[in-house]
């Protein structure tokens, strides 16, 4: 199917009054999380309206599901100046538990976003070490990717990144794909079968530029910083551009297309994750770190199944 654009008319807001949802989940019997900075995370129901579930700490970015059905969250910490570690709460219990706060001899500040992998491993990024998270736009190669296993080790897999920040794996586990934010790109990892990544190389062009300080102004609709990427399934990678209000998606070819554009902010206003839901995963959810609410639409493509989401 064609990636026909969306227009922000075309969405409906939803958990409207909701804190800094940066991410939604869906999983597979359609119950709708959605980060929220007031607790652990908040459940949105059929009719729009939301319950708020656990108990508050920092700040949670992305969030995933296990195929238990817990809540994965990555504590952006930094973001209260906090620590920021690796975390799971269980709707079922209300435990809300730390899985991993330290990799590699290195603190965990800013987890930004987890996924999960057939065999169970959850890759996530810590974005960087800056004492504020502003301060590491400015191009700074602190942040790293690493991985939890299911026998409790963990590893720092790939260093030397922009703001690492959105996660995704292609629908054979084979490769993951990572937003750098402050590089105006994604990086496309190779996963060996040992659970390494080989070197990253960019997937797709620069997405964008970047706002140098004291440099020209760059218009709006051309920033290009990344945050939290998607993967439909026919392959293409949804990135979404909250300076530029702005969602693209790379096709397998390389190509750009403009997915979702609200020049004005109104509707689409910082949008910094995309996933989707329904029976037929064509349920498009877009969460937010400006705005109060997530939207939802009709996705032209389905999304590519998350772990939690399959049979």
């Amino acid at each position: 199917m064609p990636l026909t654009p969306i227009a922000p008319s075309a969405f409906t807001k939803i958990a409207v009054g909701i804190d800094r949802p940066e991410d939604v989940v869906v999983s597979r019997d359609g119950r709708v999380f959605a980060s929220d900075h007031q607790c652990a995370v908040a459940e949105i129901f059929a009719d729009g309206s939301f319950k708020r579930l656990g108990p508050r700490n920092g700040a949670p970015n992305g969030i995933n599901l296990d195929r238990q059905g817990r809540v994965l969250i990555a504590n952006f910490g930094i973001y209260d100046r906090q620590e920021g570690p690796l975390e799971r709460f269980d709707p079922a219990t209300g435990l809300r538990e730390t899985l991993l706060a330290e990799v590699g001899g290195k603190r965990l500040t800013s987890a930004n976003y987890p996924v999960v992998d057939r065999a169970g491993n959850i890759w996530c990024a810590n974005s960087t070490h800056a004492e504020t998270w502003p301060q590491a736009l400015d191009g700074r190669t602190d942040g790293f990717i690493f991985v939890l296993r299911p026998d409790g080790s963990s590893d720092i897999v790939a260093e030397g990144l922009k703001f690492p920040n959105g996660l995704a794996l292609s629908a054979d586990d084979g490769f993951l794909f990572c937003a750098q934010t402050s590089g105006a790109d994604v990086m496309r990892f190779a996963v060996s079968p040992d659970g390494a990544l080989g070197p990253g190389e960019r997937h797709g062009p620069k997405l964008g530029q970047l706002q140098e300080p004291g440099g020209p102004q760059v218009a709006q609709a051309d920033l290009g910083y990344t945050d939290g990427v998607g993967m439909d399934a026919e392959g293409n990678l949804w990135v979404c551009l909250p300076g530029a209000d702005k969602v693209v998606a790379i096709t397998p070819s390389g190509e750009v297309v403009t997915v979702i554009h609200d020049p004005t902010g109104e509707i689409v206003n910082h949008p910094t994750n995309v996933t989707w839901g329904g029976p037929d995963l064509l349920d498009l959810y877009i969460g937010s770190i400006r705005a109060d609410y997530v939207l939802k639409a009709k996705s032209p493509v389905a999304g590519q199944p998350h772990i939690h989401q399959m049979a």
